[in-house]
């Protein structure tokens, strides 16, 4: 059976927890598998990256695949091949296709007409990926997920979606904190609504900043600007300053809490230097789990291929 992962929701809860399992199998575990032996997956990133090409490429290396790395520059999308038609070439050769784009419906597209597993690996819609890997680092330090209160401050943008619902599956109480005019979609929260009522979790958003994050276990940020919204960063940066993680909103949230931020930071903007660098940081820790998360994610995927 051929399955995707286009968003967290094609996980259920018990499929998450073993994935998360799995993962931190790997990551006290380094030594060469072979999963993905004897199979190529394709890369395709129409979006510069660092932490997903790089994990990625060494995750399916050490699983015992062969990543092939594809630009928009390398496919015929960009002289107007219609994706249908890449999807049906693309899957003659290749056993699967890991895809960093702009727009959701091109994933979904690939998905239908293509004949192997497709994986998000950022759109301007979701990031499930890098909510696998913040799922992994607020278990490792807080164990059961359930009952742990994270605060996301900032743009409701794809990171905000995936943790919403990642949160709710898991039991989670997420609450979006964002600037006027920058709420998550209405439907990912009614949708994560729904999905807490079965957890035991919950989901909310605020405007106020302190409202958000206080007595929170983790606090989490992003750019101010994502990629594709350039431009828009100068009139951003006013309008996003009194949501900036800095000391002394840090200092509202629980005693013990976490800061997470997906990378890559501009410090100064969303988090502070002195945030970000100090010790309540699982930063780098978090970027690492994407390697260890996306290996679990691939031996699920090909699993159900065997």
């Amino acid at each position: 059976m051929i399955r995707h992962y286009l968003t967290v929701a094609e996980l259920t809860a018990t499929e998450l927890e073993g994935l998360l399992d799995r993962a931190d199998e790997h990551r006290a575990d380094r030594r060469p598998r072979d999963g993905l032996a004897g199979r190529t997956i394709g890369l395709i990133f129409e979006k510069p990256s660092t932490r997903t090409r790089v994990s990625f490429e060494v995750a399916i290396n050490e699983l015992g695949g062969t990543p092939l790395v594809l630009s928009s520059r390398d496919l015929q999308l960009g002289r107007g091949e219609t994706i249908a038609d890449t999807a049906r070439v693309l899957s003659r050769y290749v056993h699967g296709l890991v895809v960093r784009t702009f727009a959701q419906h091109r994933l979904e597209q690939l998905a239908e007409h293509g004949t192997v597993p497709v994986v998000n690996a950022l759109s301007d819609h979701s990031h499930p990926c890098q909510a696998l890997a913040d799922l992994q680092t607020m278990r490792a330090r807080f164990g059961d997920l359930a009952g742990v209160r994270l605060a996301y401050v900032g743009d409701g943008n794809n990171v905000a979606h995936s943790l919403l619902r990642a949160g709710a599956l898991t039991g989670m109480h997420v609450t979006i904190v964002h600037p006027e005019g920058h709420p998550p979609q209405a439907q990912v929260v009614a949708e994560a609504e729904q999905v807490a009522t079965v957890s035991g979790g919950s989901v909310a958003t605020t405007t106020e900043p302190q409202d958000g994050v206080k007595g929170a276990h983790a606090v989490y940020t992003d750019v101010w600007a994502s990629m594709g919204q350039e431009d828009e960063h100068a009139a951003r940066v006013g309008r996003f300053a009194p949501y900036q993680v800095d000391v002394d909103l840090v200092a509202l949230a629980d005693s013990d809490a976490i800061v997470l931020h997906c990378l890559p930071a501009h410090r100064g903007e969303e988090i502070a230097a002195e945030v970000i660098d100090g010790p309540r940081s699982v930063v780098w820790d978090q970027a690492e789990n994407r390697l260890h998360t996306q290996k679990a994610l691939l031996e699920l995927l090909y699993g159900a291929l065997s």
